[in-house]
């Protein structure tokens, strides 16, 4: 007879059967699991009649943790998530990691859509606490206190989808919504939604190739002297021209660019355009051309810049880019580092939208821009509401105090034209001068026109007004 101890090579197997079906950070059931525990509560729901819930869940704001604090507190920090989430949910459910800050939850057995709610909202109350992450004694992340969000999306069965692959693309459907309409909350799956999707994805497809079939274009809006009305700039502004839908305004997909890291190319394609445009112009006006945060933040933005002057022999004093305070949001300092290079370079720098942000003053004392623009929406409610007249003077008395021009968006009628001549606005741009136009027509601006603008800006139409 021999006896053999087996024991140890169990416990290996078990080991490897373990690591095989978990994720090695949390030590939570992996993408392999998951497939196999929601298959197999979608068959006891089928035998018995009752209903599952698959909530897909993003961490918000992760990936700055990572590239501001490293990964080693972005590894502490899912770690901490994991154990919240699972002290709020039942031994059944199931709560699977899928990807870098993406989960899954399987909600089995019968529950109501309530409770299910209820179990997903105190999941992103939970990840919504401060996260107190401690590393090694004078270590880098020592100490150090981070607060996220979650976003969720839930699906149901047999409502949402009767398979487990139509399952889960409703509950990643339900939480593309919630992402896109500002996560931090909860959405269940609405039919609607899937059409709606198809339909983004659609457009975000076709934006892809639009360059290459040569299906965008620039038009430019003057800005003109406060004063004289002579035109100084003209701002170039970006159209897609669909051979189905028509032109396609920016506001429409500019965003969609944004979100699908489209906009880096978009907006690279923007400046070299611009760029190309104005060396042949007649006249040495200036060309603005606006700047996404996330196309500054892209490493090499300056360097990209200086490139995109240097072959089209462009003079930098005749570029300006017009950022919004968002490129500060996220790295500050970084953001004063790139604005030096483009100011050592010779580029003009205007503050975009200045007075609809949240800290402009802070950013106006870190940084020496060289004009800041107001808003269409205050001079829009010029002559209508007397706060607005306050806001546009005390905006207008700011920047001549800081030796900063300012310069007024959207004027649009001869009466707002005379407010801001009388506050000592030193450029102004809207519909009343031009509206945006390829440059092929706005060029070509001939002896009538250039007397249209002066005649805007008399004494006689000054007095017309008053």
């Amino acid at each position: 007879m021999a006896l053999r101890d087996l024991s140890r090579r169990r416990r290996d197997e078990a080991r490897i059967r373990h690591l095989a079906l978990h994720d090695a950070l949390t030590d939570l059931p992996n993408r392999t699991l998951l497939e196999e525990r929601l298959g197999l509560a979608l068959e006891n729901a089928a035998e018995n009649g009752t209903s599952v819930a698959l909530a897909y869940l993003d961490l918000d704001r992760f990936k700055p943790v990572n590239d501001f604090h490293g990964h080693a507190a972005g590894d502490a920090l899912l770690v901490q998530a994991a154990k919240r989430m699972l002290a709020e949910l039942r031994p059944t459910d199931t709560l699977a990691r899928i990807g870098g800050d993406e989960f899954v939850i399987v909600l089995a057995h019968t529950r109501t859509l309530a409770q299910v709610a209820e179990t997903a909202e105190r999941l992103v109350a939970a990840l919504g606490r401060p996260f107190q992450i401690e590393g090694q004694i004078g270590g880098p992340i020592e100490g150090l206190r981070i607060e996220i969000g979650a976003s969720v999306g839930i699906a149901l069965y047999p409502s949402d989808g009767s398979t487990a692959e139509s399952l889960k693309r409703a509950a990643d459907t339900a939480l593309y919504r919630v992402k896109d309409e500002g996560r931090g909350a909860v959405r269940f799956f609405e039919a609607a939604m899937d059409e709606q999707l198809q339909a983004r994805r659609r457009i975000e497809h076709e934006l892809s190739g639009a360059i290459a079939r040569g299906e965008l274009a620039l038009d430019y809006q003057p800005i003109v002297n406060g004063q004289t009305g002579e035109i100084e700039t003209f701002e170039a502004l970006i159209r897609w021209h669909h051979p189905e839908r028509g032109c396609v305004f920016p506001a429409d997909f500019i965003p969609l660019a944004e979100q699908t890291d489209q906009i880096g190319r978009i907006g690279a394609w923007v400046l070299d355009t611009a760029c190309a445009a104005a060396v042949a112009w007649p006249h040495p006006w200036r060309v603005s051309v606006n700047v996404s945060p996330k196309q500054f933040r892209q490493p090499g933005f300056a360097a990209g810049v200086a490139a995109v002057l240097g072959r089209h022999g462009l003079s930098p004093g005749r570029l300006v880019l017009e950022i919004t305070e968002g490129v500060f949001i996220h790295d500050a300092a970084t953001a004063l580092e790139v604005l030096t290079a483009l100011r050592t370079l010779g580029v003009r720098l205007a503050l975009d939208d200045f007075g609809t942000g949240y800290s402009s003053l802070s950013y106006l004392q870190r940084f020496q821009f060289d004009k800041i623009k107001v808003d269409r929406s205050f001079v829009r409610r010029l002559g209508q509401h007397a706060d607005a007249l306050t806001i546009v003077r005390a905006i207008t008395h700011l920047g001549h105090n800081l030796g900063l021009k300012v310069t007024v968006e959207g004027v649009e009628t001869q009466e707002q034209l005379a407010v801001l001549r009388e506050l000592g606005c030193d450029q102004m741009q809207g519909y009343l001068f031009a509206r945006p136009a390829p440059m092929t027509n706005l060029s070509e601006t001939g002896p009538s026109d250039r007397a249209r603008l002066r005649a805007l800006f008399s004494d006689e139409a000054a007095r017309a007004c008053a």
